[in-house]
């Protein structure tokens, strides 16, 4: 039988450990040739809306008995309030959201789940973020400064907090005021740590140990000039690559890795984080987009700076090499390489602990050759 998982199924079965441990281990795959990804690649079309974009995104991978598909089905256009530029998308109407994952049996082929992507999205994004702040952040971190305080500013916290567990601060800025107080109140509860919302966003880098821009500005939110000797530099979002004078300021960049080149094709190698095709049509939406929104793939940031997590992991010296070190982290095009690893675990689980919903699997397979 073929299971059918939901997002409540997820945030049951998965723990922040559980997800740092599939990603290093997908990780350390790639790095041993034992598993394989391709960049994610989005397809655009108009959607009718000249306001509005079609955004068909697609990322996958396997390894060691399985390999997942991730799909996700968008509209999206982009809206301005206050001077904030941020990217916003739905399926259906505003509020729904469609991410799927198919994951597969490489032993038979089988399609074993078809999972909700919305809980393991954020998860994997904050546990990408705690394997950075595991091999680069100092040991003895005890303040972040975040900016943002949605499912992913949730989501990083707990990372930070499961690979630095003497974290004793949070400090934390949003542009909506009864957000980030209402995320700082939750952190400080669930957690029992000091949890202040600033009132401007300059006030979460003093005396940060750890700076995390995670938002969904999409203009670039850090101020590179701002970071302190020593801290840990994390950011994700629709906003691309950080401000140009964080990586002037950065002393070590660690990368996880990059997808392979094509069996073959070895000048089809990329290390851009994701690739579009875009219809012609569709082109107008972008243009129109509002002044100084960077969207753009990005790769390699500051080639003379990195060092990649299967370096890292074979000389913990090609890292942090003195506390006054400013580090930062990111994942690469290795979205694939994720996916595959987060939905094994969640469909392993659900098989033990009996979740999820039973489809026929002839559903889903045919007598007809393909």
């Amino acid at each position: 039988m073929t299971l059918l998982i939901s997002n409540e199924d997820a945030g049951r079965l998965l723990t922040m450990p559980a997800v740092i441990d599939a990603l290093e281990a997908s990780y350390r795959g790639l790095a041993s040739g034992e598993a394989v990804c391709r960049p994610r690649i989005d397809v655009e079309l108009p959607s009718g809306d000249p306001e509005r974009l079609y955004r068909w995104g697609t990322m996958e991978g396997g390894g060691p008995g399985y390999f997942a598909i991730r799909m996700k089905s968008d509209i999206v256009h982009w809206q301005e309030e206050n001077g904030v530029v941020t990217r916003e998308k739905y399926c259906v109407q505003p509020g729904l959201f469609c991410g799927l994952i198919f994951l597969f049996s490489t032993q038979t082929g089988e399609p074993l789940a078809l999972l909700n992507d919305g809980v393991i999205q954020h998860m994997r994004v904050g546990g990408d973020s705690g394997i950075g702040v595991k091999y680069m952040a100092r040991e003895d971190a005890e303040v972040v400064g975040m900016l943002g305080s949605g499912g992913m500013a949730r989501s990083h916290i707990e990372a930070f907090l499961a690979v630095r567990p003497g974290i004793r601060r949070l400090q934390v800025y949003s542009p909506t005021s009864a957000n980030r107080e209402k995320f700082a109140a939750e952190v400080a509860e669930r957690y029992g740590i000091e949890a202040v919302a600033t009132d401007a966003p300059e006030a979460i880098y003093a005396g940060a140990d750890i700076i995390a821009a995670v938002t969904d500005a999409a203009r670039p939110v850090l101020d590179g000039d701002r970071l302190e000797a020593g801290c840990h530099v994390v950011n994700i979002g629709a906003g691309g690559a950080p401000d140009r004078r964080t990586m002037e300021r950065c002393d070590v960049y660690l990368r996880f890795g990059d997808a392979p080149a094509p069996r073959g094709r070895p000048g089809l190698l990329l290390d851009d984080e994701y690739l579009s095709f875009t219809a012609d049509a569709a082109m107008p939406v972008l243009d129109n987009r509002p002044k100084g929104v960077r969207e753009d793939p990005h790769g390699v940031l500051a080639p003379e700076k990195l060092v990649s997590f299967a370096e890292v992991l074979d000389d913990r010296t090609r890292g942090r090499k003195t506390a006054d070190q400013i580090t930062y982290s990111e994942r690469g095009n290795l979205q694939g390489a994720q996916f595959w690893a987060m939905a094994s675990i969640v469909y392993e689980a659900a098989r033990k602990q009996n979740l999820g919903r039973e489809l026929p699997t002839e559903w889903f397979a045919q007598d007809i050759r393909n």
